[in-house]
């Protein structure tokens, strides 16, 4: 029973993979460059929700659910870390 429906998904993803390819033109490498992007879009299909989280509403139901304000995401990458201050240097050796 598994193995039919692992059969079932994997004729589903080459046949979305087939129609990606050809609605991209046929571009050299085939349809097997296309399997991922159909795996995806067959996952969403068969299940739309498992992906999806639906935005906050009002600043209270922000607050209720302690989502971080976008600015504190986009600034994460401003503040040095150990790699940034020589982590990296190797030590020098005694002689």
């Amino acid at each position: 029973m598994a193995e039919d429906r692992q059969h079932d998904l994997e004729r589903r993803v080459r046949a979305r993979a087939r129609r990606l390819w050809e609605s991209e033109g046929r571009p050299a490498g085939g349809a097997g460059a296309f399997v991922d992007r159909a795996r995806e879009l067959i996952a969403i299909e068969d299940n739309p929700h498992a992906a999806t989280k639906p935005v906050p509403k009002s600043a209270a139901e922000v607050r209720r659910k302690a989502v971080e304000p976008i600015e504190a995401v986009e600034n994460q990458g401003e503040f040095p870390t150990l790699t940034d201050q020589g982590e990296e240097q190797t030590p020098r050796r005694r002689t």
